[in-house]
């Protein structure tokens, strides 16, 4: 029953043998670390100092559910622990006792003979006196019934109550937290072993990327000691910095779980993993948030990823199919989370995440048929387990299910992957299984099979084309050199054409020019106005012909190349004077802007000057108002030469930006088009920036106005 009682507390004594005995029962009680020893000395105790026959102490259990006896004096040892009493019992006169916090005396008759208080006491009076625990708290937490009610009895049990009570409730305090401390340790042992027996990298971090729990290979990827070597330092840094990055990039405030694509470094080889990180933020009782990340190695899928795509782009006629069927693919793959169960050495599931729970868990408001299909799910896994746990040595194991989805009854086709989970000394703590969902294999191997029939299919079509790709090449290469042989005896026609014309035609305009000044007699207003029109006509017919014989001599490669030294501001002064009176006619403000540092240039001069004339022209001709601006400067690092032409007028689309350097083209070609011209300026200026050595580039936006920038090489040699 305990340790034997002093043989002073064993005589009965009053005045100051009551004090010593009260002294030595204090020590004992100071010294005792256990509840039921304390509670079965002080019950003796209380026998020997009085009159007491019988005496029970009763306290409630950790979860305040039941009242139970945990030490007797004077009863049947037997019995003692038959004595429990459920607390939802309102009515029992110990459960009314507990709740009125302060002594009851209560008795027995025969209504009551069959209470388990009946037959340890018998018929007659005892009292019910309550054990608090010494703090402010007026509930108590336990009873001391004695009997009889004797004065002694009642004054020393009133005594060693309010020094039993605090005592034991310090007792169970410490007992339950010791006992809390040893469930702490056992559950964080089992997290540990959950969490590294998991295949996947699992971390808890705070916002900011730091660790706070990791499992071993997440270890293995993110922490580095001194003795390692300086390079696997540097990639388990790089790693670090890529995973914080890749949290702080997330919506950290949003509780629902969220997939990224994250590269690490392999510290072993340096070599690339390609990992799908599922990070979920979680807050712990000090209301700090956490984010639990979990990595899934998907290096092999992104390598036949980027394979699909390669050959996506060789087979074009299926490339719009074939990116629907990936997309869909990764919608699939986003959207799975693979169920994980722990389950205890005797098979039982004792803990899930959210999609095993959707899969093995029946609710009370379940309907049938849904719980029929959560038993069969569960027959089909405790199967599984059993293969497992009787594999003797085996510490995984692995092997497909055919599950159900309890809602809609489709089946689930999965690949479980088993391992056991077992304590430093190697006994078997649970099962770890993760169910992989095989759904999408199928789905990717059925696409497989359809990429191959559909290549297959292409291979042949290539084959066909390319045979008469064979037969069309050879038509047009014979098509090409006839070609060739009628555009050189078009540009040999446009030459000889081109110097028939002009003959004639400054004949024309000479005898116009001579009527025009009067040598033949005065001319009325109306004839001269008439031949004042002949005259222009004639002139700009002169250009076109000029224009279409300059083009046929570059074709024809007779076109020749006289290298001068010359300034370019006396240049652009003389192509300004030029357009002097076009400018007068209009309203535009036209500037020069020259850079200080201009050299000489070494080129043609009639040639540069005719294409910085030719992209005035038509500044001046498509700037219906604003402004027009001639700027010239010397790039020092590619040693050449920029003028640039730029205005504020109507502009040029991105399609027509190219088609306005072609032969006889404009922009708008259309018969209603606002602006005349053979479309012949611009292409001529660009063969003769070629034959230069140069080019001509453009900048344009409709509305906005272009810039055309001429590029001369300083220097020209002529040949």
């Amino acid at each position: 029953m305990g340790r034997a009682l002093p043989l002073r507390a064993r005589s009965r004594i009053s005045g100051s043998g009551r004090a010593e005995a009260r002294l030595a029962l204090a020590e004992f009680l100071l010294g005792c670390d256990d509840v039921a020893e304390c509670a079965q000395w002080a019950l003796d105790w209380l026998g020997a100092q009085t009159d007491a026959r019988q005496v029970v102490c009763l306290l409630t259990d950790k979860e305040r559910t039941q009242l139970v006896a945990i030490a007797g004096y004077g009863l049947p040892a037997s019995r003692l622990p038959k004595l429990a009493i459920e607390l939802d019992q309102r009515e029992h006169p110990l459960v009314a006792a507990l709740a009125r916090g302060e002594p009851v005396e209560l008795t027995l008759n025969g209504s009551s003979g069959r209470t388990p208080v009946m037959r340890l006491f018998g018929r007659g009076t005892f009292l019910a006196i309550p054990l608090m625990d010494g703090r402010k708290s007026e509930d108590a937490h336990g009873l001391l019934l004695v009997n009889p009610r004797a004065p002694d009895v009642v004054r020393e049990g009133a005594w060693l109550a309010d020094n039993l009570g605090p005592k034991l409730a310090r007792l169970g305090a410490t007992q339950g937290l010791e006992t809390a401390r040893a469930g702490l340790e056992r559950e964080r042992i089992l997290l540990e072993s959950i969490i590294n027996a998991v295949h996947d990298p699992v971390l808890l971090t705070d916002h900011e990327g730091r660790m706070i729990l990791a499992n071993a290979r997440a270890e293995a990827l993110f922490a580095s000691t001194e003795r390692e070597s300086e390079g696997r330092r540097r990639a388990i840094a790089l790693n670090n910095m890529l995973f914080s990055a890749a949290l702080a990039g997330r919506a950290i405030d949003r509780a629902e779980p969220t997939r990224r694509e994250l590269l690490l470094v392999d510290p072993m080889d340096g070599s690339d993993l390609f990992f799908e990180l599922l990070s979920t933020v979680v807050t712990d009782a000090s209301e700090e948030s956490q984010v639990v990340s979990v990595l899934r190695n998907v290096s092999d899928l992104r390598t036949a990823i980027e394979a699909q795509e390669e050959n996506y782009h060789k087979l074009r006629l299926a490339e719009a199919e074939v990116r629907a069927e990936r997309d869909r693919l990764e919608l699939v793959i986003d959207a799975v989370a693979d169920p994980i169960l722990v389950t205890d050495p005797a098979g039982a599931i004792v803990m899930t995440n959210a999609p095993a729970e959707q899969l093995f868990t029946v609710r009370p408001d379940t309907p049938g048929e849904v719980a029929v299909r959560v038993q069969s799910n569960d027959a089909h896994f405790s199967s599984f387990v059993s293969n497992l746990l009787f594999a003797g040595d085996t510490l995984r194991h692995s092997g497909s299910i055919e599950l159900t989805d309890p809602e809609t009854g489709e089946g689930l086709p999965v690949e479980a992957l088993g391992g056991k989970v077992q304590s430093a000394h190697g006994e078997l703590v649970g099962v770890v299984t993760i169910l992989h969902d095989q759904r999408e294999a199928l789905e990717k191997q059925q696409l497989y099979e359809q990429l191959k029939r559909a290549s297959q299919e292409l291979e042949e079509k290539v084959r066909q084309a390319t045979a008469e790709l064979v037969r069309q090449n050879e038509l047009l290469r014979r098509q090409a050199i006839q070609l060739e042989h009628a555009s050189a005896l078009k540009s040999r026609f446009l030459a000889n054409m081109s110097h028939e014309f002009r003959t004639p035609l400054n004949a024309i305009l000479g005898y116009t020019s001579m009527l025009l000044q009067g040598v033949l007699g005065e001319l009325t207003s109306q004839q001269r106005r008439s031949l004042s029109r002949v005259d222009s006509s004639g002139r700009h017919l002169l250009a076109l012909i000029s224009d279409i014989l300059d083009i046929s001599r570059i074709e024809a490669g007779k076109m020749p190349v006289h290298v001068s030294d010359f300034p370019l501001p006396e240049l652009l002064a003389e192509v300004m004077a030029e357009v002097e009176p076009i400018v007068s006619r209009t309203s535009l403000c036209v500037t020069q802007e020259l850079a200080p540092n201009l050299p000489m240039i070494e080129s043609d001069r009639p040639k540069v000057k005719q294409i910085v004339l030719n992209l005035l022209a038509n500044a001046l001709k498509f700037t219906p108002e604003g402004w027009v601006k001639v700027s010239a400067r010397f790039d020092d690092a590619g040693d050449r030469i920029l003028i640039a032409v730029a205005d504020s007028g109507i502009g040029i689309a991105d399609d027509d930006q190219a088609k306005i350097f072609e032969d006889f083209s404009q922009a708008d070609s259309s018969s209603s088009r606002a602006y005349s011209g053979a479309g012949l300026g611009l292409s001529i200026s660009r063969r003769l920036a070629s034959m230069l050595g140069g080019q001509i580039t453009l900048e344009s936006k409709v509305g906005q106005g272009s810039a055309f920038t001429l590029m001369l090489p300083r220097s020209r040699t002529s040949p």
